[in-house]
């Protein structure tokens, strides 16, 4: 244990024998613990990584602000959904901020629960999209100027085309051309769902930000999903953003970190993920989100791409990494997914719409 931790540790749990520290889930971001305490639920002890947020202190005030409206709702109408909890120190504080200027949070453990990095049957396809419409159904009483925009130009491919195309001349790493190629050949897409926000034809409300497969808590023991976690891109934003994202990621049956060869856009999945959300998109997607759907999901896996290739040109600063090329191979791999979305996008198209309009 490094010192901060060990005072994140005292900050929270003060004079508590501590029986066990874990590393917990493989994100991208923030470094994630489990803590054991005798005679006491666990614990998630975290550390917001002070290069993506700059400002940490939104973050904790929206979780804060979710979780408050989460357990009444959820207590009133879906016990079975199990929000996140901030656990505050003795002093009442919910956050600590350490010497480095990192802060971190305390958090509910939520047990008997799983999480899977690749969505392999229509079962768990349909659970997610149930409880992603499930989530955007209780939030849909929470105004969005309430809640603060954490990572301002998240989600807005535009902002990272623009990165893109900073970086590209003084990066001091090789270029690649296929992913050069996918981005010139595209850029013309950019500004879809940017247009139609402006234009008020898509649907803007409170959105999780990320919902990825591995965001998604299932039971331990069966296919139920009981929890969506990782709250930190919560924000003011578009529903298509995450129904884009969250197809995005659980269609994709090869995996985040294959090879972009094995990479394929799973049509039996998007549409049994899209056959549970369906019973909440009456009351959340408007004509114009139907329309746009299948492209947003296109979109925001280039979006991806177009950021893990950025990243990897910048010399991996955002994304954690595991070896030197990691964030070029990961961008290849969105890349790969956005052509298989294309090749099977008036099919995509077709489905999408027959099992979302009312």
């Amino acid at each position: 244990m490094n010192r901060h931790f060990q005072d994140a540790l005292q900050f929270f749990l003060p004079n508590q024998d501590i029986t066990t520290f874990e590393p917990l889930g493989e994100g991208n971001v923030n470094d994630t613990w489990k803590i054991t305490v005798p005679g006491q639920p666990s614990f998630v002890l975290q550390r917001l990584n002070p290069h993506v947020f700059a400002n940490p202190g939104l973050v904790q005030d929206n979780l804060h602000i979710l979780s408050s409206h989460l357990l009444t709702k959820c207590r009133l109408e879906n016990p079975d959904f199990i929000p996140l909890q901030l656990c505050p120190a003795p002093s009442g504080a919910i956050s600590y901020v350490a010497p480095d200027g990192a802060w971190w949070r305390l958090l509910n453990y939520i047990d008997n629960s799983r999480t899977i990095a690749t969505v392999t049957t229509e079962q768990q396809a349909r659970e997610i999209g149930r409880c992603l419409g499930l989530f955007h159904q209780l939030t849909a009483s929470l105004a969005p100027d309430t809640i603060h925009d954490p990572l301002p130009g998240f989600h807005c491919t535009p902002c990272y085309l623009e990165a893109y195309d900073i970086i590209i001349p003084v990066s001091g790493r090789h270029q690649d051309e296929q992913c050069r190629q996918c981005i010139n050949g595209r850029r013309q897409d950019v500004f879809m769902l940017e247009n139609a926000r402006k234009q008020a034809t898509i649907s803007m409300r409170v959105v999780h930000g990320d919902p990825k497969a591995a965001n998604f808590l299932f039971a331990r023991e069966d296919s139920r999903v009981i929890s969506l976690i990782d709250l930190d891109t919560l924000r003011p934003g578009l529903l298509l953003h995450d129904l884009g994202d969250c197809l995005r990621s659980c269609c994709n049956t090869a995996g985040e970190e294959q090879r972009a060869e094995d990479v394929y856009f799973d049509p039996e999945i998007f549409v049994a993920l899209l056959k549970g959300y369906r019973p909440f998109a009456r009351n959340t997607l408007c004509m114009g989100d139907l329309y746009l759907l299948t492209d947003s999901v296109r979109l925001i896996a280039f979006e991806l791409g177009l950021r893990f290739y950025t990243d990897y040109l910048a010399g991996d600063v955002y994304f954690k990494t595991q070896y030197p090329q990691h964030n070029l191979y990961r961008a290849q791999a969105q890349f790969a997914l956005v052509q298989s979305i294309e090749r099977q996008q008036p099919v995509l198209n077709v489905l999408g719409r027959d099992i979302l309009q009312p």
